[in-house]
């Protein structure tokens, strides 16, 4: 259901609707206590381009979540695990067949260690870890910033077996057995390292995907203070459940772990096994552990409005809510954006509202600061591909997780078509990147289609594809580029968060109408929708992708760039300031983390 509002005419014009209303939320910097109180689970966050320990929007999702509450002094602690040999690095040969190698690190060489050890049962083995420490900053230049400590689990100690070693080295990796262990040192393995650690006054746990859902385990055991499982009580079963909240990422069923009754009671126990049947863990011999962490939680949310709506339908009877994801603006903006945002837009780094005026910023001086990082962007691609690439030409972005519900051959459904268009309305470049899972046929064959279509195109139009994209080649992308395109298949966009950090950078979307764009799109201002809200065909997306480049967003950038310009204002001010890390945490500290009523536990 769409909810139609007009926004003043200072902002845009009266006829302009956004789909959804955008309540801003009072951002209050809080106060920490001297311990946390709020854990964040997650089992990939992407802390720093040079630590592989995230492999795409779930992790840097984790990582903004973070930062931001750095900057609003919320006092959390994250838990994670220390992926030695990270997601994986990205290799393309000329034909576009991709190939990976380890992305491997030292903990030792980057991260101080915790100073204590844990230990968790697994196939009836005990398995000791350690943790490093890394400290989650706020947005540069926000003096009242509150740093957050991660912790990042680690089996590689030479107590353990050779095999246990190895189960925090890789993420996403390995078979169900492998996926469930890494799942049991998460869960139980990070309370058990609060713990140690001295954090006693968790009131809320956050598990951020269900991955570390079996922290429930770990909480029901320290109410029966590790006496046997069967004395756990009803009374106990809701205490834990009001000490955790869930967020789910995914509309798809394909995305969510579910592992075999047989495997589960090997690896953690028969009696932990119970426990699971009497929390409705198990269907049909399988434990769906996003089901079950939507039982065992106190509060659900989808991560845009349209995909709670979804979760709603996949998981019934559960009130899922909407908290739609933020970006951090201190991460993402690029420096000559940034200096622009000082000058024009003082306390910005501190409260991300202050955005809204961006509408102030004169239009020469934002395009020559976008001119900088294009420049900066057509750099880095000459230097990683060897291409050069014109900074006058309108250069389309388009930088995801290379799947098949993503799309990313759609724009070249009809070569002769672009060639039309570039000779009509004026040049085109393109710049791809995206890595595809090493068992996703599927994804690699649409880079190598991308790569076709660049060999059938190169007389009219540049297509390039930088490869191994990372938290680095996606802040060069989405500030230097002058459009972005995302096209997934609806309805199985949940969010998206790579059109926000182009959005707070100046750079218009060009998207199909699901996750956060039917919140952000206004046709024409700060952006342009690919067909509507309703089911459609791919014939039909395919052609108002191509009119909307050929009459609307060509047109504007080579014979009004002081019109386009305004819709690089309009990104900034509307979306930008709406779709930022600071509002969605905020919302989450409002709406999700306050402490029940019973208190600390």
């Amino acid at each position: 259901m769409n909810h139609h509002f007009t926004i003043h005419t200072f902002l845009i014009a009266p006829s302009a609707t956004l789909r959804y209303p955008t309540n801003v939320f009072a951002i209050d910097m809080i106060e920490s206590p001297p311990t946390a109180t709020i854990a964040y689970f997650s089992m990939e966050i992407g802390l720093d381009p040079g630590i592989p320990t995230y492999s795409g929007g779930l992790g840097v999702l984790a990582g903004d979540s973070l930062r931001a509450a750095a900057d609003l002094r919320i006092p959390m602690v994250g838990i994670t695990l220390a992926h030695r040999r990270g997601y994986f690095r990205q290799r393309l040969d000329d034909r576009g067949r991709q190939t990976e190698v380890p992305d491997s690190w030292s903990p030792e060489d980057r991260l101080e260690e915790a100073g204590v050890r844990v230990d968790v049962a697994i196939n009836g083995r005990t398995v000791q870890l350690r943790a490093w420490r890394f400290h989650v900053q706020g947005c540069p230049g926000n003096e009242s910033a509150l740093p957050i400590p991660v912790y990042l689990l680690d089996a590689d100690l030479p107590e353990n077996a050779d095999e246990d070693r190895r189960l925090t080295d890789e993420l996403y990796g390995g078979d169900s057995r492998y996926r469930l262990s890494q799942e049991i040192i998460l869960g139980m393995g990070g309370v058990a390292l609060l713990r140690a650690l001295g954090y006693h006054r968790i009131h809320t746990y956050h598990l951020n995907e269900g991955h570390s859902g079996l922290l429930v385990l770990a909480l029901l055991e320290e109410r029966v203070n590790g006496n046997n499982l069967s004395d756990v009580t009803g009374a106990d079963l809701e205490a834990v459940r009001r000490q955790c909240v869930f967020t789910v990422h995914t509309p798809v069923s394909a995305g969510h772990d579910i592992f075999s009754r047989d495997l589960v009671s090997q690896l953690i126990g028969p009696d932990r096994a119970r426990i699971l049947d009497r929390l409705d863990g198990f269907e049909d011999d399988n434990l769906d552990l996003t089901a079950f962490v939507m039982n065992s939680s106190r509060s659900a949310n989808g991560v845009s409005m349209r995909h709670a709506q979804i979760s709603r339908d996949m998981f019934p009877g559960h009130p899922v809510a909407a908290i739609t994801n933020g970006i951090h603006a201190g991460t993402w903006v690029v420096d000559p954006v940034a200096d622009l945002f000082d000058k024009h837009l003082a306390g910005w780094r501190g409260d991300t509202r202050f955005l809204r005026y961006a509408m102030g910023i004169p239009a020469a001086e934002l395009l020559q600061a976008h001119a900088e990082a294009k420049q900066s962007l057509l750099d880095e691609v000459h230097r990683r591909r060897g291409v050069t690439l014109s900074p006058d030409a309108l250069t389309i972005g388009f930088a995801r997780r290379a799947t098949g519900y993503k799309r990313g051959d759609l724009l070249f459904s009809d070569l002769e078509r672009l060639r039309r268009i570039v000779d009509r309305a004026g040049p085109l470049q393109v710049i791809y990147a995206g890595k595809a899972h090493p068992r996703d046929t599927t994804g690699k064959h649409i880079i190598e289609q991308v790569f076709a279509a660049s060999r059938e195109l190169a007389d009219a139009i540049k297509v390039t594809y930088v490869e191994d994209y990372d938290m680095g080649v996606a802040k060069y992308l989405c500030s230097g580029v002058d459009l972005w395109l995302n096209n997934p298949q609806k309805p199985l966009e949940a969010s998206g968060t790579s059109g926000m950090k182009s959005a707070m950078n100046g750079v218009p979307s060009l998207s199909v109408l699901d996750g956060w764009w039917i919140e952000g799109c206004v046709e024409g201002v700060t952006g342009w929708a690919i067909g509507d809200e309703n089911p459609a065909n791919e014939a039909d997306e395919i052609a108002s992708l191509y009119d909307k480049l050929e009459y609307a967003i060509l047109p504007l950038y080579y014979r009004q760039p002081l019109g386009y310009a305004a819709v690089m204002r309009y990104a900034i001010a509307i979306n930008g300031e709406f779709f930022s890390a600071q509002r969605m945490m905020n919302q989450y500290w409002r709406g999700v983390y306050q402490p029940p009523a019973e208190g600390y536990t």
